[in-house]
């Protein structure tokens, strides 16, 4: 196996940047959860669906940078695989977002290089605490993730399967990462921790929702 040198991780780290950001630049491993699936929505429920979805993308985009911050600084080479492992199921979510927002006519948040730049700074500040804050803070990520798509889950249009389908499939893929950072050593964040993550978690939700 290649050990890359930091000035590597680097070039990646912008590599995976442009990713992330730039639309049409992720595709998905795994099939689209709602291939094959029909939904037909008036145009006010359109809009509806495709504010949550850009949430739903910019959170993705968020999570991208976390895992990329804190594989850059992660301490454990394990730990750091596990990051990468997971950023590269999280790329599956992005695609899907974007396919969405692309089926209602929509576009992604013109805020993702801010929340970007934010999430990857706070991962690898979480990497350089220490893996097991690393971890721990992988898990209390998920879960008020896994909190934000159940509550858009309920939201959407009873006839909307498509979308559906979409975030039922990322739900179980977040709440798998989540369990997977407490298994692997992760601790329970302190408070004025979680609470700062919620915060701007709230930030991103409202503000992305229309822009």
């Amino acid at each position: 196996m290649r050990h890359y040198s930091t000035i590597d991780r680097c070039i990646q780290s912008l590599d995976q940047a442009v990713r992330s950001l730039v639309p049409g630049a992720t595709t998905a491993q795994r099939s689209n959860p709602a291939q094959g699936v029909e939904s037909s929505l008036s145009i006010r429920e359109a809009r509806h669906v495709a504010g949550l979805m850009r949430v739903n993308h910019s959170g993705e985009v968020c999570a991208q940078a976390l895992y990329h911050g804190q594989a850059l600084t992660a301490k454990l080479p394990n730990v750091r695989r596990e990051m990468e492992h997971a950023a590269i199921e999280e790329q599956d979510h992005l695609a899907w977002c974007e396919d969405r927002l692309k089926e209602l006519d929509s576009l992604p948040s013109l805020l993702n290089p801010v929340w970007y730049g934010l999430s990857f700074a706070m991962g690898a500040i979480a990497g350089v605490a220490g893996d097991k804050y690393s971890l721990g803070f992988v898990a209390e990520t998920e879960r008020q993730v896994s909190l934000h798509l159940e509550d858009h889950i309920e939201q959407l249009p009873e006839q909307d399967e498509r979308s559906r389908k979409i975030l039922v499939q990322m739900n179980e893929d977040e709440l798998k990462h989540r369990d997977t950072a407490l298994d692997a050593g992760g601790v329970d964040l302190p408070k004025p921790v979680q609470i700062t993550m919620n915060a701007i978690s709230k930030l991103m939700t409202k503000t992305s929702y229309y822009i």
